[in-house]
């Protein structure tokens, strides 16, 4: 979790030094966010399939392997292309990594203790994102090759102590099979939207490119669903959807990832570009949503674990909610301490969501389904954080003049008038005004989940589902 949060810190402030140092257009510097992201998002759940059928620590430690080799192969790239090319091999290291994280925890913990347990590791999300930025601004002095070869060294521990600390606690799944079809329709679905949506902002809705992706989302997310329904061993196991408490989670997660994960996307190019700071200050003015974090997630997940998740995950994103919308004031010139409120607001609202939703959402599978069941979780978060970054995208790049783009997402926008800043700062108080609502009807997502879901009650549904 730590050597994922802060990667994802780290790339996000380099763009703007990407962007120079290699020449790239602006839909490929939004690539080299979306590539690793849907490569880890589409094979995620392959990743906790296999995980589920071949043993979760061999998955685990050879996504760290995997994800070492790619940061070392990045950091070399000489070009936007090669780059993204590079960052696909990450994220398919990195959906091993995410398939099994929750699932391992949830081997390891008690249902009764889960809810803490997931909160200390959202504490360890929280503490990378608050570094994240800061080293990203570091290492990017140094040079932007850094932001990647840095992983290396985390990555070869990681795998080391994988491979000596952790146990196989699980039975692998008895049902074997591997569902081809269904990878590869979600796979082509899911990047033809995105691809779609990103472009759109940039050289129009009404771009074949733009219309022939946004064609095959629309055609083939939906026969995703109709693949799965006949699969003997399907990607995604719709039959675990059946569970209220399983289904009404996961919904909220994927709301969450799209309510909020295109915010420091946003404020990067918001410090850099229109306010003009060096990457080590925008990563610094970044770190109060993290501290939120880092302070509601544990307190979030020992309430759970006495009370249940339910108020607490809607409150959560009702939280959430308040700090986009108090967002919307912020102006070029305004203050630092009113957009350190406003993240810190948002960070206290992710805090009280993720960890309590987490715990409700695998604590109630069948011990022998849980890989799937994390794969099939961050798969729908994932999913939500990548259209949000598109969507954000589109809205922000919409009107807006493409040598002021280019300035902005460079961070060389310090010499650009108020004027000319102003679509910028009007689109992305839209974008974030649509950002609020979705985290509203998150809220309502949450609440439809069953009312109390006590620990020991949890614990009796997973042994009598098992």
């Amino acid at each position: 979790m730590l050597l994922a949060t802060i990667n994802s810190g780290t790339l996000i402030i380099a763009l703007p030094d990407l962007e120079r140092a290699l020449g790239t257009t602006l839909l490929q510097l939004v690539w080299v966010i979306l590539a690793y992201m849907i490569a880890s998002t589409v094979l995620v759940l392959t990743a906790g399939r296999l995980s589920d059928l071949f043993g979760r620590k061999k998955a685990y430690v050879a996504g760290f392997v995997l994800f070492g080799l790619a940061s070392l192969g990045a950091g070399f790239a000489g070009s936007g292309t090669e780059l993204i090319l590079w960052r696909i091999f990450q994220g398919v290291g990195g959906a091993f990594l995410f398939a099994n994280a929750s699932a391992l925890v949830t081997d390891a913990f008690p249902r009764e203790q889960l809810g803490v347990a997931m909160g200390t590791n959202t504490m360890v999300a929280a503490i990378g994102l608050v570094l994240g930025p800061v080293l990203g601004g570091a290492l990017v002095a140094v040079s932007w090759h850094w932001v990647f070869w840095f992983n290396v060294p985390l990555a070869l521990a990681g795998s080391l102590w994988g491979g000596r600390v952790l146990h196989e606690l699980a039975k692998p799944d008895s049902v074997r099979g591997f569902d081809l079809g269904g990878t590869l329709t979600f796979v082509v679905g899911l990047t033809g939207l995105v691809y779609g949506i990103s472009r759109g902002g940039i050289s129009g809705w009404a771009d074949p490119l733009t219309l022939g992706g946004l064609i095959a989302g629309a055609v083939l997310l939906p026969a995703f669903v109709l693949i799965e329904r006949s699969q003997r061993a399907p990607m995604l196991d719709l039959e675990i959807f059946r569970n209220r408490m399983f289904s009404a989670a996961t919904g909220a997660a994927f709301i969450n990832g799209l309510s909020r994960f295109a915010l420091m996307f946003v404020f990067v190019f918001y410090f850099q570009g229109a306010q003009g700071d060096d990457p080590i200050t925008a990563g610094i003015k970044l770190a109060p949503m993290a501290l939120g974090m880092l302070i509601a997630s544990p307190l979030a997940g020992m309430y759970a674990d006495k009370r249940g998740s339910r108020g607490l995950a809607a409150g959560g994103m009702i939280v959430t909610a308040l700090g986009l919308a108090g967002m919307t004031t912020l102006q070029v010139d305004s203050a630092f301490w009113w957009s350190a409120l406003w993240l810190a607001i948002v960070g206290v609202g992710s805090g009280m969501f993720n960890s309590p939703n987490t715990a409700a959402m695998m604590g109630i599978v069948p011990v022998h389904r849980r890989g799937i069941a994390a794969g099939a979780r961050m798969m729908l978060q994932n999913t939500g954080a990548v259209i949000s970054i598109a969507f954000v995208l589109a809205i922000v790049t919409a009107a807006v003049p493409k040598d002021v783009l280019f300035k902005i997402f460079s961070g060389l926008a310090s010499g650009l008038s108020q004027a000319k800043l102003d679509p910028f700062i009007h689109n992305m108080h839209v974008a974030l005004a649509v950002l609020a609502l979705t985290s509203v009807v998150g809220a309502v997502v949450s609440l439809l989940r069953p009312r109390s879901h006590a620990p020991r009650a949890a614990a009796v549904v997973a042994q009598g589902a098992d």
